[in-house]
């Protein structure tokens, strides 16, 4: 009745256009670089300092010295290259990323973005995503549609403090792809076995469907 993981990645990887340069963010955005189409030239970006990323290696080629910003080993296609932390800053911050991937505690249906902490005891963690909320070009976001305790994760206005503001084009989750459309969510795809009826009651603002 849902995507897994791996399939809201792959998702998330088949619209990304040729040519694309994209910052994965940390946790679940991370499994996209396994799931780029084969025929499509892509240049994954760390703010590490890693230009070129390839998909994750397999256990016995694993490289603690070759990780991304997730401290996760990851592989350099030919062509890649490293470079300082503040100058992988300075491409994202001067809008040389067309787009990135990240997750999130909470989306607002007019794309206002909460990911960098849950309030209360969480602990903070800012990392990349104030500057990658800022100057990316397009900001999309891969999340569970509820969190553990069912609680929708895609809202009418943020509970928590924003990363940023109106800025989340497009969202996936294991039951559906949609885009915020001001004061509710439009669907564009639909997970197997979900309705457009299910998917409104695990969400906390309202659902359009996409028009034909």
């Amino acid at each position: 009745m849902s995507w897994t993981t791996d399939e809201i990645a792959a998702r998330a990887a088949a619209d990304i256009p040729e040519g694309a340069f994209v910052n994965l963010g940390i946790g679940q955005p991370e499994r996209v670089a396994d799931h780029i189409p084969d025929d499509r030239e892509v240049v994954l970006h760390s703010e590490n300092g890693i230009l070129g990323m390839g998909p994750q290696p397999a256990a016995a080629d694993e490289d603690m010295e070759l990780i991304n910003a997730g401290k996760k080993p990851v592989t350099l296609l030919p062509g890649g290259a490293f470079f300082h932390h503040a100058d992988s800053f300075s491409m994202i911050r001067g809008g040389h990323v067309d787009i990135c991937i990240l997750g999130a505690f909470e989306v607002a249906a007019n794309g206002d973005l909460a990911n960098w902490t849950t309030g209360g005891d969480g602990v903070p963690a800012v990392g990349g995503a104030m500057d990658l909320a800022a100057g990316a070009r397009s900001v999309r976001v891969i999340t569970s549609h509820t969190t553990r305790a069912g609680e929708p994760k895609l809202l009418r206005t943020l509970s928590l403090p924003a990363t940023g503001r109106a800025i989340v084009k497009r969202i996936y989750t294991d039951l559906a792809v949609l885009e915020p459309d001001g004061d509710a969510f439009r669907v564009l795809e639909l997970a197997p076995g979900v309705s457009v009826e299910m998917l409104a009651e695990r969400t906390g603002a309202p659902v359009l469907p996409t028009p034909k």
